[in-house]
């Protein structure tokens, strides 16, 4: 399978080819960065110590050479990216996050022509963990009070992260409800009693923090916790392998991670 990379010169990036080279099926075809890139003309893997003899490049016509991106960027360029996907007919895994309302009808849109996995988190082990939260949210549905918390580091610029987000989307589905008709963001002033049925957030944001993700189902006499902590993006990285090669059979449609790993 010939995978393309987008954001090639930055830190997931990097962890992607990296990660990539040592898929026996699969090889590195395009490694793709913004315009004003200076890694541009550069080897992919001039920063791992590797000689991949694939360029980075910022011509989006190259992805015609691939099966398939991956893309862990930024909204605004991974929406330029679906956009030549569709036209090349390269299918497409996206672990960016932050999309706006537009930004996910786009990528529904562009379903429906190529294949795309789109998951606010990659890891095998997240999405396990959101599994779990299902099974905790169907029992624990009255009574007990849910706070999500979660930690990144200090280049993060959406907050919460897609992963809390994506949390907080099944805890709300279990029991019925829409997030956004629950959710709770911000706390501050003389907020009053909590209110019951209510998904409250919290954010942290220092150093460099790979991701850590915590839902407390907090009841009388007794607490619950169900945490995944990163302590690298290699776990991203190898998910999204998974991803890609789930796309192989798939011409058109959406899909997550629960799809890739069979727990849909």
């Amino acid at each position: 399978m010939k995978l393309a990379i987008a954001g090639a010169s930055g830190k997931m990036g990097r962890m992607l080819i990296e990660t990539l080279l040592k898929q026996p099926d699969m090889t590195l075809a395009v490694a793709l960065d913004h315009e004003s890139s200076q890694a541009l003309g550069q080897d992919a893997g001039a920063a791992l110590g590797i000689n991949t003899g694939v360029t980075i490049t910022s011509d989006l016509a190259s992805l015609s050479q691939a099966d398939c991106l991956i893309d862990f960027t930024r909204p605004e360029g991974t929406l330029k990216h679906i956009e030549a996907c569709v036209a090349h007919n390269t299918k497409l895994v996206i672990g960016t996050t932050g999309f706006d309302a537009d930004g996910k009808a786009a990528i529904e849109r562009a379903a429906q022509r190529i294949g795309i996995v789109f998951a606010p988190n990659m890891s095998v082990g997240v999405n396990a963990t959101l599994k779990l939260l299902e099974v905790a949210a169907k029992i624990l549905n009255s009574g007990y009070d849910v706070e999500i918390f979660e930690a990144h580091h200090r280049h993060k610029v959406d907050a919460p992260s897609g992963t809390a987000l994506k949390m907080g989307e099944v805890i709300a589905q279990a029991w019925g409800e829409s997030l956004d008709d629950i959710a709770t963001w911000a706390r501050h002033g003389h907020t009053g009693a909590r209110e019951d049925g209510k998904i409250g957030f919290s954010v942290v944001r220092g150093g460099d923090i790979v991701g850590d993700h915590t839902a407390f189902f907090c009841g009388t006499g007794e607490r619950i916790e169900i945490t995944h902590r990163s302590s690298s993006r290699a776990t991203y990285a190898e998910g999204s392998m998974r991803a890609a090669r789930f796309l192989g059979g798939k011409d058109q449609g959406l899909f997550d991670m629960q799809a890739v790993l069979g727990l849909d």
